[in-house]
Formats: structure tokens, sequence, C-alpha cells
């Protein structure tokens, strides 16, 4: 589809407020949320919390505080599985982290949390799994099937599935991202439970410190709301599900609600809660006349702006908000602290996202930071259809036919979103189904209207991206594809790891939509029975030892030192056993294996293999990316020279060779030893060596080109080098093909047309090297003519000859003489026969007054029995005693045979017949002159 923009310019309006039953609290100072800012803000470096789904209440999914992770240093050799912690059931919530946490009789820890479907919430440390740490710092599950308290499941669980379908489980315990207050260290979390036969869902605040319940902890959830048209709507556990990631704001909790994936008697619900006391303190219904109108978004937390204002995305349903109703169907909606209805906005095509189950809130939104421009507060959302609205928090425009209310909408530029955006730098990151991960850049308050970056793998599913970074610096894009993590440069969006890559990385099965978490160096993910921990993994480098050179099967000069060295301390680590290898490729290690000493230092001496060539050499580690570096092992001293190509060749004499004449010098292990100084000779036999002395390669060789002697013959080439033994090339010279003939007799002679050359042709044909071919034949061939004994062979001494007789033309002829691809010319004079003919060409038919001389001469031309002019010959011009007179009387035939008179008519009118007559020629030619 070709994406369409969309831009327009928002409208005034005003949104009836929709209010809950037990009124309005009152509002609570911007302040405070300032002052919890501030004091996230001031965490040390690369210690910063991710208390929230997506990581901020913006859910921008970028933490911007990460000093360790950054391009240069995720690779399959330097990132990967650190470790995992079991779990009990799938995760569907994001892990969350808080650092410094000081958890009683267990000391300080960074903290990872994950709350599972069976009810569990657990704290790990965030670091290790090592000894005390392999279990859970602490845990603590919801349910008491003692008493009757379990996970909703069977027939308290509508739209239930199996674990491999659709949402992909059985029960239903804990389905959204908690939220902690880290000011109180509370968790608020949302467990659903069957209690003795009635569905509830129970709000949790847990200290994180050790998993206790608060005072007042839990409440039951529970709600009641009346519509404007009179419907009274009370919230019922069974048909809700609560998906979305909580959302903690100015001391209020917010918890939202859609159904279990199906539409039976569900609607959607925003709950707001103290997180002092746990009093209800605001409810919202997105559809209270009608149900359904879920808020799923695909698991994303509920988004807040700095202002305070709430904004959920909502899904199919009644829409009727245009009439009057407040079925506010596919909208974004902007609530206050009290959950009272600010503003809204819904798409023009509600109708056609109903019809094909398009839910906007099939992704969740994202608050951008503060703009340059007409639109310095933004926020943007997309959905199922793939449609990305950009819109006006100060004003959401409500409905429209044509989205002309709103600052711009592309559509067909990104797949289906089901998961959430991710924002940083200037960046929004769209990561939909069956599409590939995309960037868009912003200014003004406009995304760009296509993507400036994209990844060239697409996505089996769809996820929400996360962006770690340096401030603006060092961003990295992660991202499940195809149930395994991906990393991106955030910039590029360039690949730099996958865990397909690595065997040891490859993750269990992952659930639905779920989210990774990165925090201080570390990325977190939960899947169906496991808590993944991806980092940097330990590292060795080379202290001493790199790049050395020693001879074949001799040691290297100095002892190879490694250190490894813990990943995120940077300090020296005793105690690891380091293995060495050279892959199989014949050198030893002494020792194989070494053990850190206290300066974190593996010391091995490494033998070079018995072939020369530059080997790489791995020190490795269970637990550290493999170390890799090169020794090169050159060759010994020469021992023996060897043939490398070239004997028993034949060629013809004085030429070069076609395969090149070579040597190898070797070492005792058969080594090619370079720089060695060899000279090749022919013993005088008169060959061209070329050149005639050189070095050796790298290699070992020596190679030459040799052009044999002229002579035919044996030759024998000899290769020698001080101290070895020499090595002999047996070639022979043999004669070539024709490469001249010569003419030995016959050239430039004379014959009457149709006779024979008084002296036969005869030439002489040699090879390249002058030697006489014998055996060979010789073609004779002429314009005209025949031959006698043409095609002729060469006798022993390489001489052929024809006989040749003239043709019926006569004039020079040229007579070629070919042997193969070398001939010669002679170069003979055929001369006409006897006069056989006269016949006038010119003059005749001429009429003048008497006595006169006519303007033209008379002209004939004598010829031979086969046309060929005849020079030399007579020509007697007579008019039978008319009284006429001729200039000359004969006339000599010139070398075209011809012979001119001129001619003066008699003095008395008349005709006159002159005839032109020569000896030897029966008939005379005739003109026919008139006197007047």
């Amino acid at each position: 589809m070709k994406p369409v923009e969309r831009v327009g310019t928002p409208r005034s309006h005003a949104v009836r407020p929709l209010r809950s039953s037990f009124g309005r609290p009152g509002t609570r100072l911007m302040a405070a949320s300032c002052l919890v800012f501030c004091m996230l803000a001031s965490v040390a470096f690369a210690q910063t919390p991710v208390p929230t789904s997506h990581g901020d209440n913006a859910r921008t999914g970028a933490n911007t505080n990460e000093g360790l992770l950054t391009p240069g240093n995720i690779d399959k050799n330097n990132f990967g599985r650190l470790f995992s912690y079991p779990l009990d059931y799938q995760a569907l919530a994001q892990p969350l982290y808080v650092p410094n946490v000081n958890i009683p009789g267990k000391g300080v820890h960074n903290v990872v949390y994950v709350a599972t479907m069976a009810d569990t919430v657990y704290a790990f440390d965030a670091e290790s799994n090592g000894g005390a740490n392999a279990t859970p710092l602490w845990q603590v599950n919801f349910t008491d099937p003692g008493n009757g308290i379990t996970t909703a499941s069977g027939a308290f669980l509508p739209c239930a599935t199996t674990e491999d379908r659709g949402p992909g489980f059985t029960q239903e315990g804990i389905v959204a991202t908690p939220a902690i207050d880290t000011v109180t260290n509370t968790m608020y979390v949302v467990a659903k439970i069957l209690d003795n036969g009635t569905v509830r869902h129970q709000l949790h605040a847990l200290d994180v410190a050790t998993g206790q319940e608060k005072p007042g902890s839990p409440v039951t959830i529970s709600a009641t709301i009346t519509s404007n048209a009179g419907t009274v709507v009370n919230f019922n556990s069974l048909h809700q599900k609560n998906r979305p990631g909580l959302l903690f704001l100015n001391g209020i909790v917010y918890l939202a609600f859609g159904s279990n994936y199906c539409n039976d008697n569900n609607h959607s619900w925003v709950l707001g809660y103290d997180g002092a006391t746990l009093q209800q303190t605001g409810v919202f219904n997105t559809n209270p006349d009608h149900g359904l109108t879920s808020i799923w978004q695909a698991g994303g937390g509920l988004a807040a702006d700095d202002a305070g204002y709430i904004y959920p995305l909502t899904s199919e349903g009644n829409f009727d908000v245009d009439t009057g109703g407040q079925g506010y169907t596919h909208a974004v909606l902007k609530l206050d602290g009290n959950l009272d209805l600010v503003d809204y906005f819904i798409p023009g095509s509600v109708a056609f996202l109903n019809a094909h189950d398009l839910d906007l809130s099939g992704c969740s939104p994202l608050v951008l930071p503060d703009l340059e421009g007409p639109f310095p507060h933004v926020i943007v959302a997309s959905g199922k259809q793939g449609t990305i609205y950009v819109l006006n928090r100060d004003l959401l425009g409500m409905y429209a036919p044509n989205d002309t209310q709103i600052i711009q909408e592309l559509v067909g530029v990104v797949g289906s979103m089901r998961g959430a955006p991710a924002y940083w730098n200037g960046r929004l990151y769209f990561s939909a189904k069956a599409d590939f991960l995309k960037v868009f850049s912003i200014s003004g308050g406009m995304l760009s209207s296509a993507p400036v970056a994209s990844t060239t793998l697409k996505l089996t599913g769809a996820h929400a991206p996360s962006i770690s970074a340096n401030g603006n610096t060092n961003g990295i894009v992660w991202e499940f594809n195809g149930g395994q993590l991906y990393a991106y440069d955030a910039i590029s969006l360039k690949m730099l790891y996958n865990s397909h890559q690595m065997s040891r990385d490859n993750l269990p099965e992952i659930s639905h939509f779920v989210t990774q978490t990165v925090a201080n160096g570390r990325v977190y993910m939960a899947t169906r029975t496991t808590l993944e921990v991806f980092g940097l993994r330990h590292y060795m480098s080379l202290i001493a030892g790199a790049n050395q050179t020693a001879p074949v099967k001799t040691p290297l000069p100095q002892p190879i030192q490694v250190q490894a060295v813990q990943a995120y301390s940077n300090v020296p680590f005793p105690g690891v056993t380091v293995t060495f290898s050279d892959g199989g490729k014949g050198g030893s290690f002494n020792p194989a294996s070494a053990t850190t000493d206290s300066s974190g230092i593996a010391t091995t001496v490494y033998t070079t293999p018995a072939k020369v060539g530059t080997y790489t050499l791995t020190a490795s580690s269970v637990g550290f990316g493999d170390l890799l570096f090169s020794a090169s092992a050159t060759a010994g001293a020469p021992v023996r020279m060897v043939n490398a190509g070239g004997p028993g060749q034949t060629g013809p004499a004085g030429t070069v060779l076609p395969i090149l004449l070579g040597v190898t010098v070797q070492d005792a292990n058969k080594n090619g030893v370079p720089n060695v100084t060899v000279t090749f000779d022919d013993g005088g036999k008169g060959g061209i060596l070329t050149p005639s002395t050189l070095v050796t390669d790298a290699a070992g060789k020596a190679r030459v080109s040799y052009q044999l002697p002229n002579l035919p013959g044996k030759v024998i080439v000899v290769a020698n080098s001080t101290g070895l033994k020499a090595v002999k090339f047996g070639e022979t010279a043999v004669i070539g093909p024709p490469a001249n003939v010569a003419i030995i007799s016959g050239d430039s002679q004379s014959a009457t047309v149709t006779s024979p050359l008084p002296q036969s042709l005869a030439v002489k044909v040699t090879d390249q090297g002058g030697n006489a071919v014998a055996g060979t034949s010789v073609t004779f061939t002429a314009p005209s003519g025949s031959f006698t004994g043409s095609p002729a062979t060469t006798d022993s001494g390489g001489s052929a000859s024809a006989a040749y007789t003239a043709g019926t033309i006569a004039g020079p002829v040229t007579i070629t003489a070919t042997a193969g691809s070398a001939s010669a010319s002679f170069h003979e004079t055929i001369t006409p026969g006897p006069p056989s003919s006269v016949t006038v060409s010119g003059g005749d038919g001429q009429i003048g007054p008497a006595g006169s001389l006519l303007p033209q001469p008379l002209a004939v031309i004598v010829a031979d029995q086969y046309a060929n002019p005849v020079s030399g010959v007579d020509v007697v011009f007579d008019d039978a005693g008319s009284g006429g007179q001729f200039s000359g009387n004969p006339v000599a035939t010139d070398n075209t045979g011809t012979a001119l008179d001129f001619y003066q008519l008699p003095g008395v009118p008349g005709g006159v017949t002159i005839s032109a007559s020569a000896a030897g020629v029966g008939s005379p030619a005739l003109f026919t002159e008139v006197a007047q």
C-alpha cells in the first residue's frame, strides 16, 4: 500500500466529563511529581531504576543512563547469556529493576523483580545467581490452595487457551507489569485469584526489600459507575483482565482493565487508588452503555505526561460519542488525575476499524518530550491497522470524519502494531508484526513521511523495542524476533547481535508480548519458565606474547600471558582456568590449560606447528568471551631442493616452453624456504633462461622461463643452489612448423601465354630456428595458369618445386608458394601470342571537306588469339589509290596494341574505303570516310 500522509490543523472543542459515582478527590501538587523525578534523576550513573513498564511514565522505552553497553562491545563474543533463574510459570509482565535495595539479613543488592501468571512475585539479585543468590532474595505468592484461593482457570477464565495457542496460558494470575514507587520503596501489583469460587482482582502494595504487604494491603478491586443514560455498571473480575502496565503518578496508582480476549460481558475501566491508603480515588468506564472498548495496549503501561494527564487507548465497541453517547471506541483518551475525561481523539475510520477488528489499543501510546515548533506537546498512537497518529496533547481533536483536526496521520508506513513504540534522541522506533523494525525522525512535531532507517530482517511477531544509551550517544535498540533477542545500532539499525548466533545464548520459549528490560549493563527478559539475564561476558586481554614469530616446531621467543578480567568491575579475576588452542593446527601449548594467578594472569608457551603459516590462537574460559590472537611459524634452514614443475617438455626449437621450470627449496619439514638463491643453466646449449639467477619467493619457489635452442635435440637444464643437490630438467627441441619459405629458383621468368615457364619454381621451407622442415606440403597458387606438381612435399632438405604453365592472360603474374602460415612470392611475366586480329578502335565514319585532314586519327588494335594486345606489330593503311595521304605508313602498335594514323581526304568528293592490315592476319580492318 502506498503510504498516505494527512496533515491537519486542530480545532477547538469541549468534552462532557464522565464522573465516577463517588465524586472527585482533591488535585495533588505537581511539585510532588517533580520531587520524585528529581530524586530518581540523582541516582548515580549506571544505577538508574526501571520502576515501571517501558521505563518511564511517558513509555519511551529508553534508558539514557546506560554507560556500560555500547555498539562497540555488543557482539557474539563479548555479549551473551550470563545466567537464569527458574520461574513457577510464564511471566507476561516486564521485569523491573531497582538498585541498592537493602534486603534484611542479606545486605544491599541491585534487584530485578518478576511477576508471574501463577500469582508469584520474585525478587532476584540482578547481577549474579552464584552462592546465596541462587535462590530468590524473596518471593511471595498470593494463592492459598488450602483455604480455597487459587489462580483463575477453567470455567473461571473465559476465553483461556492452551499453552501454545492464542494468548498461551491456562491460568491467570498477575498479568500487568507492576509499578514501583522508589521514594517509599513500594511495589504495586494486581493479582487475579479464584477465592472459593469467586474471581477477584486484588491490588497489593509490597515492600520492595521484603515482599511484605504494606499497611492496608491488599484491597479487592471494585467499581460502580452510572452512565449519562442511567446505565449502572459494576466491575466484574470474571470478565476482566488487567493487561496494561500499572501507572504510579503523583501518589496515585492507576489500573486499566479490558476483556479476557473475547467479547463476553466485559467493560473497560481505568481505576485510581491512593498509593498510601489504597483507597479508590477515581473511576472511568470507556463505554458504560454498551461494554467492550477494552484497554489492552499489548501490555504497555498507561502513559502520562508531566502535567499529570493520563492517556489510555481503547479498542472495538459501540461508537456513539458523535451522537451524544459515551462509547469511546478506538480512542486516545485524555484523563486528569481524578479520571475525569478532558479530551479525546477518535479516528475518522472508526467504523472500518470496528468492522475489521483493528484495535487502536493493540499498541500502547508514547508521550514525547517537549518539542520545538508549533506543537510542543505530542503523543503518538498506532494500532493493528498500522496507521501512525501524531496528536497534539493540548488539543486532541475529538472526532472528525477525515482526521483533519490532528497534526499528522501516516497510513501504510508500518505493519500491524501490537506492541509499543520507543523514542530516543529525536527518533521514533516502530516494531510491527511481519514488518521491519523502522525508525522515523521527528521535527517540529511532525514525523518523517518515510522511515529514515530500517532493518533488513522482518519481524516474525510484534514486541516492544527498547533503547539503551548514554545520553545521546551509544544508542542500542533491543528487540525480540523469532523468540530470540536482537540488538541493533540505534542510528543505522545495523544488527549487532542476536541470540541465535551462539548456541549458549538460545532462549527458552517466550510468552505473548513480553518486553525486555535494560539496566546497569544487563538485559533482563522473562520466558515461560525462566528469567534470563544477558550482559557483557567476562573477558580476557593479551598482556604479552602478541604477534610473535618463530621457525616451525620451535617455541615462541616470549611466553604468552593473558589476563582474565571481570566484565563490570574491570578488576583481575584470579583462579580462572584458561584453555589455549590453535584449532588443531599441530602446535602445542605448555601448559595447555593454566589457572590465573592473583593478578588474573595465565601463562603458557606455544610451540609452532610443522607447517609455515600464521595461526589464530584462542584463549577461552567458561563465562568469558574467547580471546583471539595470532602467531606465525616461519621456515627452517634449507635442506633440499625439489622439482616444482616444467621437466619433460617438448617444443619447437627456438620457442619458449609453455610451462615454467621451477624448484622449491624446503626445510626439514617440507616447508618452502624463501630468499634462497637459485641458478639455472643449460650447459651452453644456446637456450635462453629468464632470469637465469633469482631468489625463492615466500613459498620457497623459484621459477624461470626457458627458450629452447635453435637446433633440435635433447637439452638438460640444471638448477643449482649452494649446499643443495641440483635438480635437472630434461627438455626436447624439435623441428617446428614452417616459419619461413625461401625461393631457391624460378623467379623473374617470362613465357608466352599458354606456354610453360622455362624453369621450375623451387622453394625451401624452414622453422623458427632456421631448420629445414621436411615432409611438409607446399601449395603453389596464381591468378591464372596451371601447375604441375602442386601441392609438393618438401624433401629432407626442406625443398619443394612445381612447374607453371601460363594461362591466356598476358601481363605480370604473382605466384605464391605457401607452407603452413609461411609463404614466398614469385614474380613472372607472361607475353602475348602472335597477332591474330586487327580491329578498328576509332576514326571510322568521318566526313570532311575534300582535301582536308580528318579530325580523328584512324585507330586499330592488334591482338593475339586470346584478345591480349600485341605491341611492335607494323600496321599498313591503304586507300586503294583514292588519292588521300597518310601521316605515316606503316605504323607500329604501342604497348596497348594500338596503331594510330592521320588521313588527309582526296581532293575529289566521294566515299573512300581504307584498310589496315598486319602481316600474318588474314582479314584487315576497314574504315569508310566521306570527302565533300
